[in-house]
């Protein structure tokens, strides 16, 4: 009787040494991935952070004139190259 009950308890002891073993391995493989998901998010964090910074700085009405009249020679409206229409066709 004592051996048998040996017997179930060394089995008993064996899968519950084998239960924390997974379950430690699990934890860890967690662990990486959770690092490696908070890695992710700086990095995206301070990419979202520089594309903000080059949307203001694309965005900015000077820059875009100056890019309207040095690549496509454009030119700011005056009064005399101003044309009005008007109904009458004349």
């Amino acid at each position: 009787m004592s051996g048998k009950l040996n017997v179930v308890l060394t089995a008993l002891l064996v899968g519950c040494a084998l239960s924390v073993v997974n379950a430690r391995f699990q934890a860890r493989h967690l662990f990486i991935d959770l690092e490696r998901s908070q890695q992710q998010q700086r990095q995206l964090e301070i990419d979202w952070t520089q594309l903000q910074l080059d949307q203001s700085t694309l965005g900015k009405n000077e820059r875009i004139e100056q890019i309207a009249r040095s690549e496509l020679n454009m030119a700011p409206l005056s009064p005399a190259r101003t044309q009005y229409l008007t109904e009458g066709g004349k």
